[in-house]
């Protein structure tokens, strides 16, 4: 099983909503706001190449949006997915499966592209399974308000009648050694790869910790519906990944791609920054 990190994009999130109830003096030193209060942030996903199967994980953000839309969040910078599967010999027609850890459209918007003569949506990823938890896809089709706007339809329904789309339960596997964590803190059901790499495994954390910054425990975003969840989320999360050695993967983080962890006098802290 080989793993390559796929940059997908950079864009910009408000600073105050990513670090929640932390003050600006605090969270400002870790990650530097500009002069409208966003800051940086990554959009990185997983490749996992494991025999016949080649797996992504997540897919960032698509380009498939309107100009309004983009302007929202400041997207920056050289990566795109198709430049980062070619930097690795690949292309998004070699992708067997594409699993979503849920579908907020900073994480699944990759899954829909236009046709060629964008007249209508197409997936992105023709020789795919697309993977999805079944109570989370139920609650994208009929979200909250709080997550409406994170929820878009042209993210979604394609999927649905494209016939790639496998829903899949908690206890299920779509990988016989990829276990799946499901986390309830910041969205329902979002579903977290456990995955094998040298002689331990490492944790895809999505949105449960988003950034290196975001592991002390009351570093919880702004964007979580259920807080305190996510703030017990993580740290079970932090406590298997100091007992097992595991690494932990950051999908938002803009600095650095991968860490370990270990016991502190302050509580549980990136230890080494590594890069897969």
């Amino acid at each position: 099983m080989k793993l390559y990190s796929i940059e997908t994009g950079r864009f910009k999130l408000d600073g105050g909503a990513m670090f929640g109830v932390v003050p600006k003096s605090i969270w400002n030193k870790l990650n530097p706001a500009d002069e409208n209060n966003m800051i940086n942030m990554a959009m990185r996903c997983l490749l996992i190449e494991d025999g016949n199967r080649l797996i992504l994980i997540d897919n960032g953000i698509g380009n498939k949006q309107d100009a309004k839309f983009f302007g929202h969040y400041y997207l920056h910078g050289d990566f795109s997915l198709e430049k980062s599967l070619a930097a690795h010999g690949f292309c998004k027609a070699d992708i067997t499966d594409m699993v979503l850890t849920h579908l907020h459209f900073d994480h699944c918007g990759g899954s829909i592209q236009w046709n060629n003569d964008r007249t209508k949506y197409e997936t992105a990823f023709k020789n795919a399974t697309y993977w999805i938890n079944e109570k989370h896809w139920q609650e994208a089709l009929a979200p909250n308000a709080r997550e409406k706007a994170s929820f878009l339809k042209e993210n979604i329904l394609p999927i649905m009648e494209s016939g790639q789309l496998k829903l899949i339960n908690e206890g299920e596997l779509f990988h016989p050694e990829i276990d799946l964590l499901y986390t309830i803190g910041h969205t329902n059901n979002m579903m977290l790869p456990v995955v094998p790499y040298q002689n331990t495994k490492l944790i895809y954390l999505a949105d449960a910790i988003p950034t290196t910054a975001h592991i002390p425990i009351p570093y919880v975003m702004g964007y979580d519906v259920r807080p305190l969840d996510a703030m017990n989320e993580k740290t079970n999360i932090l406590k298997q990944a100091v007992q097992n050695n595991y690494l932990l993967f950051f999908e938002h983080d803009p600095f650095n791609e991968m860490c370990s962890v270990h016991e502190t006098e302050k509580g549980i802290r990136m230890n080494e920054i590594l890069t897969l």
